[in-house]
């Protein structure tokens, strides 16, 4: 693929995506300071020293963005990552089995989804221990709920097809007309939807942590950082602006690459046909 062919907007979205994942990856090199680290007084300006200045300890917050976007995004991919592994072999399964394996999962799948996220994951971190691993596994749990409603209903439609019926004629077993037959052809809808889960497992780990039940003192994501700084906005500080503006970036620089990557993978055929 020629360098040429991809967009504009792909390129901003490839640049700055690539940026937050540098950031999250080589947080402690990149960093100029420690993550806890007091360096001056609170809610400094900004200055040579501190670029995006301090915040309401007298942090340096360029250091803690960067080691917030480590966190955020840690914690984001783990998740997604459950959710797709969970939801999509969960939601194919139910569709090529059928019967009453996708009537319990179908029924059980509704009632989680008829609580609202948010509040459901209040209550179960309020009686859990909080720290990432709980928080993958809630995060990943319900957001898979969404993840198996797309990929029941795709692979429902991939399963009548001629592909999956000759498949079937020559004996192929369950997990072959599952991983591939139907997983190529649900690509598509599958990559497009990979990009809103991840920008949802952003916003709900930051919404966690703003409401107190997310990433726990001393270490922070974006959302805490809102919640720590928050009252610096009163006297006209942006300190609580600046990680609010990095989620909406993120958030629109994922969308970029998703929708460069659905209209790469819409042409791909898997299966037989």
């Amino acid at each position: 693929m020629a360098l040429r062919q991809i967009p504009f907007t792909a390129w901003v979205g490839l640049i700055l995506t690539g940026a937050f994942a540098f950031c999250a990856i080589f947080a402690p090199w990149v960093a100029p300071h420690g993550n806890g680290e007091i360096v001056g007084d609170v809610w400094e300006p900004m200055s040579a020293a501190h670029w995006l200045g301090t915040d309401n300890l007298g942090r340096d917050l360029i250091s803690r963005m960067i080691y917030g976007a480590r966190i955020t995004m840690e914690i984001a991919v783990a998740a997604t990552a459950l959710s797709f592994s969970l939801g999509s072999i969960l939601g194919f399964s139910a569709a090529v089995f059928g019967g009453w394996f996708d009537t319990l999962m179908s029924r059980f799948v509704d009632l989680l989804m008829s609580i609202p996220t948010l509040i459901f994951g209040l209550v179960v971190l309020s009686v859990l221990p909080t720290n990432a691993l709980t928080l993958i596994l809630v995060m990943g749990i319900l957001d898979s709920t969404r993840v198996y409603r797309l990929s029941r209903a795709v692979a429902v439609d991939i399963n009548v097809m001629d592909f999956v019926e000759a498949a079937k004629l020559r004996g192929e077993g369950k997990a072959w007309i599952i991983f591939r037959e139907i997983l190529p052809n649900a690509l598509s809808p599958l990559v497009a939807e990979l990009g809103v889960r991840f920008i949802f497992a952003v916003l709900f780990l930051s919404a966690l942590s703003f409401l107190g039940l997310g990433v726990q003192p001393p270490d922070s994501d974006w959302g805490g950082m809102v919640k720590e700084n928050k009252d610096g906005i009163v006297f006209g500080i942006p300190a609580a602006l600046i990680p609010a503006a990095a989620i909406a970036v993120l958030a629109i620089s994922v969308n970029l690459v998703a929708d460069w990557v659905l209209n790469r993978t819409t042409s791909l055929k898997g299966g037989r046909g």
